[in-house]
């Protein structure tokens, strides 16, 4: 256990989460749905399987072990975590992308990281009774307060657009239904980090195997990300079939332009700050061309798909280090997230323009996401040493 390797881990995954979306940047005259799914299937079926298969001994006879009630808990809580996602987009339709977020983003991070606790019963004992718990609470906290004051950076830059921009994201502004909604798609996305603690015993038949405790986490995500392909797929597919758009996957050109509207929905709130940060793929044909780069954009979205798995590779991997504190991690992949797709909005220019307040406001936002991971780590740490 070291805690502050875990934090380091997990800012990589933050990374990775907050960078996917660069890649789809290279998408050209591809619908939504179409770039999503095959990014998905590197994301969520190749590259867990790939990753479990080099790291980790045994992995088809680990999963073969794994008694069905884990299997069913922790593939049914990746599939939850899909349909948080796929509501997502109805939450920046409602409230609009800053007050979206920052209802969805709380309700994620505090539910993913408390549940796990509350369920095994062990709320008091882990967070209040003991000083260390008490410090993780506090980067809690933290870190929540800073994705409010993240969001009312948004909220400020939103409101220096024009009246013509403005109508674009609050047009359908409907406060009631907005919370509802962003109250279901945060709760369930947060069943990422419910299925990823129901799938404890999983690692553990891998550490039975011989694999390293720092890899055990690997086989667990296979089940988890299995369960978020199946919501996912069956989306696309709909869509694929309500838009016409399952030629593209094979197609030269373009039989008419993609639909728009869908394109610019971001899918999952732990995926949203790198969609509004680093802009959209290129998905509606331009002009007369519409030749679509077959290859470019498989391996584009395959790079994509990859670099999104990444998030959870190193999530997997902090998460062996940060103890009987591991329930923490989802707080810090929550902060990280946020930290570095809004870096990658300063470093795209999505800031360029704004206010010195909003700047300001941003700042100080992340500022409070960095500090909250290094209350988490300081909870952690002395955690860790009263264990010994």
């Amino acid at each position: 256990m070291n805690p502050i390797i875990g934090v380091l881990f997990h800012w990589l995954g933050g990374l990775a989460a907050g960078s996917f979306y660069v890649p789809f940047r290279g998408v050209k005259r591809w619908s939504w749905e179409t770039a999503w799914l095959v990014a998905g299937v590197f994301s969520w079926i190749i590259a867990p399987w790939t990753f479990a298969l080099i790291n980790t001994k045994d992995v088809v006879a680990v999963l073969s072990e794994t008694p069905a009630e884990t299997w069913f808990y922790t593939y049914f809580f990746g599939a939850m975590w899909g349909l948080g996602g796929l509501t997502f987009g109805l939450t920046m339709r409602y409230l609009g992308m800053s007050l979206g977020m920052a209802v969805a983003l709380g309700y994620c991070t505090v539910f993913g990281t408390l549940i796990p606790p509350i369920f095994k019963g062990e709320f008091h004992t882990k967070l209040i009774e003991p000083v260390s718990g008490r410090w993780v609470l506090a980067g809690l906290l933290v870190c929540v307060v800073g994705i409010v004051i993240n969001a009312l950076a948004g909220k400020t830059k939103e409101a220096e657009m024009s009246a013509e921009q403005k109508k674009t994201t609050v047009k359908e502004f409907n406060f009631k239904k907005g919370i509802l909604v962003a109250t279901f798609s945060g709760i369930m996305s947060a069943c990422f980090a419910f299925g990823l603690a129901a799938g404890d015993r999983i690692g553990e038949i891998s550490r039975e195997h011989g694999t390293a405790a720092l890899w055990s986490g690997l086989p667990v995500l296979i089940v988890v990300l299995s369960g978020g392909f199946t919501s996912n797929f069956i989306w696309c597919l709909i869509l694929n079939i309500k838009n016409r758009t399952g030629y593209e996957y094979l197609a030269a050109k373009q039989r008419h332009s993609a639909h728009e509207k869908d394109a610019t929905v971001p899918e999952n709130p732990t995926d949203a700050p790198a969609m509004e940060m680093t802009g959209q793929a290129s998905h509606a044909a331009k002009g007369s061309d519409r030749r679509i780069p077959l290859l470019f954009n498989y391996l584009f979205a395959a790079a994509a798909g990859v670099t999104w798995y990444f998030q959870f590779f190193f999530y997997s991997m902090g998460e062996t280090q940060m103890g009987d504190y591991k329930f923490s991690s989802w707080t810090l992949h929550m902060a990280s997230i946020i930290l570095f797709s809004s870096i990658w909005g300063l470093f795209l220019g999505e800031w360029k323009g704004a206010s010195p307040k909003a700047k300001s406001l941003l700042f100080f936002g992340l500022g409070l996401l960095v500090l909250s991971t290094v209350v988490i780590g300081y909870g952690n740490y002395i955690g860790g040493q009263a264990g010994h």
